[in-house]
């Protein structure tokens, strides 16, 4: 870690490894996705060692402290000691998983659309037992 005294905030973004790019991280940035002591930050905005950040990942929000800068993106356990996450935080992402772990199959709640295989043979059921649907509307001419 080098000894700077601020740093670009999409810079830090990257190198901290919350994005896999640094202009992936603008864009975030851009989007109002990541705000710097409470404030909507911009990409150039400089980041101090205290600052607090908040950010969303996809669906995770996530709220760190600031403990490094780093010139260079570095492997991830040298990442993961440029930042503290909150107590908060984790305590609110932990939440949000078991939720996530515990909502119900998004299969299971379709009342309409493509019919299953057991949709399906429930319907050739009912078409085999009574007057089907190839019965009722023959256009055959022999009847």
């Amino acid at each position: 870690m080098n000894t700077m005294e601020t740093m670009r905030l999409d810079k830090w973004l990257w190198c901290a490894r919350f994005y896999k790019t640094r202009s992936l991280a603008t864009e975030e940035i851009g989007k109002g996705r990541v705000t710097v002591n409470g404030q909507l930050a911009k990409p150039a905005r400089d980041l101090r060692c205290g600052d607090t950040v908040a950010l969303r990942q996809g669906p995770v929000a996530r709220t760190i402290r600031v403990k490094g800068l780093s010139g260079a993106r570095g492997p991830a356990p040298v990442a993961q000691q440029l930042y503290e996450e909150t107590a908060d935080s984790i305590a609110a992402r932990e939440k949000a998983a078991e939720l996530r772990r515990l909502a119900p199959e998004p299969a299971a709640t379709l009342q309409e659309g493509r019919p299953t295989k057991r949709d399906r043979r429930e319907i050739d059921k009912v078409n085999q037992q009574g007057k089907g649907w190839n019965q009722r509307w023959s256009a055959s001419i022999d009847e």
